[in-house]
């Protein structure tokens, strides 16, 4: 059983709410923001965001990174990948979060 699974059935409102960090300034800048990794299907949720707004299709990012188009699908659909599991386990021990934002390179 994986250790998120108790979050499994909220993953309808984490689409809603995309864990993102609201602005507060009054000025629309939602797509700007980023989002706030705590689990594998907000990984999920941001790499389809970002994905998306970069006006890709799965095949497209895929080709470019050099994976297959399945195991893109699986990470956005949040699959707990076993180096997700790792990673997400580290992050813990060290009493961190990780948030994905927009590059400026």
């Amino acid at each position: 059983m994986s250790e998120y699974s108790n979050i499994a059935h909220c993953r309808n409102i984490l689409k809603l709410l995309q864990c993102r960090n609201m602005s507060t300034n009054g000025q629309d800048s939602y797509s700007q923001s980023p989002f706030r990794i705590y689990t594998p299907a907000s990984f999920g949720d941001a790499i389809r965001h970002y994905r998306t707004e970069a006006g890709l299709t799965q095949s497209e990012l895929a080709a470019k990174v050099g994976i297959q188009r399945t195991y893109l699908s699986e990470l956005e659909s949040g699959k707990e990948t076993e180096q997700l599991k790792r990673i997400f386990k580290v992050l813990r021990q060290l009493g961190v979060r990780m948030t994905l934002e927009k590059a400026d390179w």
